[in-house]
């Protein structure tokens, strides 16, 4: 998170991106010479149909995949030709992960889920102790640390999904449908969350087929069938007020 971005200020570039997946004795074109930069602190939506190629490009962005053909460059720095032990500590270092189904550990309570980044890490475990309570205290959650997921309600358990993308202090953070499981009530919470990383100046990159939540965005990348189909500035951005934004020093609601 220290290091710069690249010359232009651009922390994501992609270039002519083309993933092509092997179905049998077919091929399916997942994204088709997509081509996109992402400078550092921007909040960024993706959207599209099912089968646009948006979970795709997140995953590409993510480092959980590779493309086919074309260039990624996060920090100025190619990507595509990393190997699996490099992919890796990219994803633990500069990726923040945020998705729909949680993925949390359910025998672990939320301390150890988020704490797991920084074991991968190496850090020692008070070192990692402490900087895991930090962020559950920066999501609401300080007195829920010693609970499994299966004690917590849908938006708790997004809580510490969220504690959990940001215990390494990464680059970007990739939020895939982070609202799909939850109650609008609790939905509006966890975007007005998501609103306080990126006002902490964090890259917030957000997967999502709803409207209403990618409004929260400053900007709107819409795909299908693998192209760049439009990407412009929200009424947000135009406007320079924060969608859901969260009051200066006060606490993200603690309830759902």
């Amino acid at each position: 998170m220290n290091q710069p971005a690249s010359a232009d200020g651009a922390l994501i570039e992609l270039a002519e991106i083309h993933k092509v997946y092997q179905m049998g004795a077919s091929e399916v074109n997942a994204l088709d010479g997509v081509s996109l930069q992402i400078k550092r602190g921007e909040y960024v939506a993706i959207m599209g149909p099912s089968g646009s190629g948006k979970s795709t490009l997140m995953n590409i962005i993510g480092c959980l995949d590779t493309p086919t053909s074309g260039s990624y460059k996060l920090r100025g720095t190619e990507i595509r030709d990393r190997d699996d032990d490099e992919l890796a500590r990219i994803r633990n270092q500069e990726v923040g992960f945020i998705f729909q189904t949680f993925n949390l550990l359910a025998r672990a309570d939320a301390l150890h889920n988020v704490e797991l980044p920084l074991v991968y890490a190496g850090r020692p475990k008070r070192a990692r102790r402490e900087r895991a309570r930090e962020m559950l205290g920066l999501v609401g959650l300080a007195e829920r640390m010693h609970h499994r997921p299966n004690e917590l309600s849908g938006g708790q358990r997004q809580r510490v999904a969220i504690a959990r993308a940001l215990v390494n202090e990464p680059s970007i953070v990739l939020a895939d449908e982070p609202t799909g499981n939850l109650d609008s009530k609790t939905g509006l919470e966890i975007m007005a969350l998501l609103d306080r990383v990126h006002q902490g100046g964090n890259t917030v990159i957000l997967v999502t087929h709803e409207e209403d939540v990618a409004a929260n965005a400053e900007r709107i990348v819409r795909l299908r069938d693998g192209k760049i189909e439009s990407d412009q500035a929200t009424r947000r951005a135009l406007s320079g007020a924060p969608a859901s934004a969260v009051p200066s020093g006060s606490s993200p609601p603690s309830g759902s």
